[in-house]
């Protein structure tokens, strides 16, 4: 962490001064009046690593001073996970996650039996339940929370992690902060009534709140690369800055209460938003901007950019650790340094109006794409059109949403002004949409350092084919070589990318029944008949599920079957919504559950809860539910996994058990009559396992779902003994496995090894 720090407070140093010793020791004036340049004087390189050595220095010892308040923290907390009881304090922005639970950062300290501190106050990330969050959970809350904590990840802000069983709110936010939660909430509740993507749009145009976004818009908003217009902003902080300086400047005002009524301006919405570290960073900058207007002296955007960075760094060393602050500085560089020369260069093929527009979202995509892909390895190929026909809409959008939210004491305008922020929000829901059904919204690209690296290395040709200068014969020689490297590396890229996909989709026989896709440590069970698909659950990464879908060429589900609510069945839901006609699932419980439901059914699916007894059709074979049981033996989850029997229209008889643990298998066997050829092992393989079941259905192939890294021990060695006679498909080390054939001619493929008949 520090070693981060210190490289980028160094960095942001060298910029600073950088830029003003350049600026001095490279310019001279002529005793004819004219300019020349020369390179920077020793005395100017020496400045620049003096400072930059400072503020790594600075940064160093901030680091330095604050680790023992964490130390002396984490042996309070401990090591390992433990149950415990802490006050405190709601810091950051309650925001949704996966699985219906919200997240926030707090200041907490720990709690005796008698109500007493034993510890001092520490940073903290906290994850609550859905279903405990109420409107008082905002910033600046007192809570109370009973939970799990465990020791965070090196180099984060928070010493430890709290995933909270109960949620007590001993005194919501008061003061500004309670004005600011209100105001946010109210406009929440006003957006709530409008419909489709903009209503959910409006208040994260406005003041960044998500939580009204659905699963199927976020994908969409993701696809598309337009999820930053919901996170606040330096466009957002321009706004306000400039709304309120030229509302200062109408009345006549000099420049002075002009600059305080910008900063003033500033200060609320930072306070009415939360302080993102993309909000931090803006509102540094734009505080910068406005003193050098007081003064006099306006700076150039990357000297104010640079001086933030290293401010926010000085003050706040863990933003370097923050993505989100990367991405902002990047963009905000980008947009400063190569939005000017792409428009000049792109004035060559286009209209210049055109041009500039096109150089914003290009110029960011470029800069922001390698950090991207460290956490997606795909390109969003629609993004830069995208971008540039929702640019148009959102400063109407988060101007009209703010007017609204600050309108909140009187309804009847706010409801008329959110009414009013719904129409542009509308618009970027609709160039979402259709932006992400395209074809090749994402397409793939390497993970990792190495994938971050070659799309580096693509943006800078791509700068410089396009924002080289044509008068310079070494601009022209370099532009036109960078062209050229481009096009051959987009060129074989290309050609890879579809011959290995072809590829892909010929080495998966094209007469599979059953597909077992390899999501890792999760189920994904692909069934086909007669032209119609089922999918049994979906593993826990939308991303390992989208592509596994993409490869074998499905793109519509008649049936999804969520045989319960644990991440590594369900996580990877999103990839599926609005692609499935039936959904059949086990029993919810909470409200995460229930709300993964409405988002596939406002998405036009039709929701069903399965119940023992159950039957339907999938294309020319029959399906049944054999459990749960009507009389809800068992509490939601494992052990009332949906299992269901397929068989017929070329499907071999197959019985999938979900994550069903021995006792439930032992009250199964009644209703499982006679040999089944295939069985979906239950719950990854694990000891759990009922060998009665398994001795009664004598199945030919067995398939595990099981990651190859897990740390379970799945499958364990007497379930594989346990199927000893029965060809196994395990894809932790097999990769997607495939069922072809019927009877005599029944087999199973392998990615990773060569086909194996059934029984072998």
């Amino acid at each position: 962490m520090v070693v981060v720090a210190l490289a980028a407070a160094s960095v942001g140093g060298g910029v600073v001064l950088g830029a003003i010793s350049q600026r001095r020791s490279s310019t001279v004036t002529s005793e004819a009046g004219g300019v020349y340049r020369r390179a920077p004087t020793a005395v100017g390189i020496l400045s620049v690593v003096v400072v930059a050595l400072a503020a790594g220095a600075a940064v160093g010892i901030h680091v330095a001073l604050a680790q023992s308040g964490r130390d002396a923290a984490l042996e309070a907390f401990g090591s390992g996970s433990r149950v415990v009881e802490v006050e405190a304090i709601v810091t950051g922005k309650v925001e949704p996650r996966a699985g219906g639970q919200r997240a926030f950062d707090a200041s907490i300290r720990l709690i005796g039996s008698d109500g007493g501190a034993l510890s001092g106050w520490a940073d903290a990330a906290v994850r609550v339940p859905g279903e405990q969050v109420s409107s008082g959970l905002d910033v600046g809350a007192r809570i109370r929370v009973s939970g799990t904590s465990r020791p965070a990840y090196p180099g984060d802000r928070a010493v430890v992690q709290i995933l909270a069983h109960e949620t007590e709110i001993v005194e919501p936010p008061t003061g500004i902060l309670r004005i600011a939660a209100d105001l946010r909430q109210s406009l929440v509740r006003a957006a709530g009534g409008l419909p489709g993507g903009g209503g959910e749009l409006v208040p994260g145009l406005a003041v960044g709140d998500t939580s009204a976004v659905s699963s199927q818009t976020d994908a969409d908003m993701k696809a598309s690369s337009l999820s930053h217009l919901t996170a606040v902003s330096g466009a957002n902080c321009a706004l306000v800055v400039g709304i309120a300086f030229v509302a200062a400047a109408g009345l006549g005002a000099g420049r002075r209460v002009r600059v305080i009524a910008g900063l003033g301006a500033l200060v609320g919405f930072v306070i009415l938003v939360t302080p993102e570290p993309s909000v931090v960073r803006a509102a540094m900058m734009a505080g910068i901007a406005m003193l050098a207007v007081l003064l006099g002296r306006a700076g150039a955007g990357v000297a104010l950019l640079s001086a933030a960075v290293v401010l926010l760094l000085l003050f706040d060393p863990w933003l370097a650790g923050s993505l989100g602050f990367a991405l902002s500085v990047a963009a905000t560089a980008a947009l400063l340094t190569l939005a000017r020369p792409l428009a000049s260069g792109l004035t060559r093929v286009m209209p210049a109006p055109l041009a500039l527009a096109l150089s914003v979202p290009l110029a960011a995509q470029l800069a922001c794409g390698p950090l991207l892909v460290l956490i997606d390895p795909s390109v969003p190929l629609w993004g830069v059109p995208a971008n540039l026909l929702a640019a148009p809409a959102a400063p109407a959008a988060t101007v009209l949403g703010l007017a609204a939210c600050i309108a909140a004491p009187l309804p009847v305008l706010q409801s008329g002004l959110a009414a009013l922020a719904w129409l542009p929000a509308a618009w970027i829901a609709g160039i979402a949409d259709v932006a992400s059904g395209l074809p090749f919204a994402r397409v793939p690209w390497a993970s990792g350092l190495l994938g971050a690296l070659l799309l580096a290395l693509m943006g800078t040709l791509a700068a410089l084919a396009l924002g080289l200068p044509e008068q310079r014969p070494r601009s022209t020689r370099v532009r036109r070589g960078s062209a050229l490297l481009l096009a051959a590396v987009v060129t074989i890229w290309t050609c890879t990318t579809v011959v290995t996909t072809i590829a892909q989709r010929w080495g998966i026989p094209r007469d599979w029944s059953i597909l077992m896709c390899d999501v890792g440590q999760g189920d994904a069970v692909l069934v086909r008949s007669e032209g119609a698909t089922a999918l049994i659950d979906t593993g826990h990464d939308p991303a390992l599920m989208s592509a596994c879908l993409d490869r074998v060429g499905v793109t519509r589900l008649d049936l999804l079957v969520l045989t319960h609510f644990d991440k590594d069945h369900v996580g990877g839901t999103e990839a599926v919504v609005g692609r499935a006609d039936t959904v059949l699932h086990g029993p919810t419980d909470g409200s995460a559950d229930e709300r993964l439901l409405a988002d596939l059914a406002q998405a036009g699916a039709q929701v069903v809860s399965a119940q023992d007894g159950m039957t339907g059709t999938l294309g020319g074979a029959h399906w049944s539910v054999l459990w749960p049981r009507a009389t809800a033996l068992f509490a939601a989850g494992n052990d009332s996994s949906v299992t269901v029997s397929i068989e017929g229209g070329g499907v071999p008889r197959s019985l999938f058990l979900g994550d069903l643990s021995a006792e439930p298998q032992r009250m199964l066997r009644a209703s499982t009559r006679g040999v089944v050829e295939v069985v979906k092992v239950s719950h990854h393989g694990s000891a759990d396992q009922d060998p009665g079941l398994y001795d009664q259905i004598a199945p030919r192939i067995g398939l595990i779902g099981a990651g190859a890294d897990n740390t379970y021990g799945h499958p364990t060695a007497t379930t594989l003994a346990m199927l000893q006679g029965s060809a196994v498909g395990r894809t932790d080390q097999d990769g997607i496995v495939a069922v072809v054939g019927e009877g005599e001619t029944l087999a199973l493929w392998r990615e990773h090894a060569a086909p194996v008949g059934g029984g072998g």
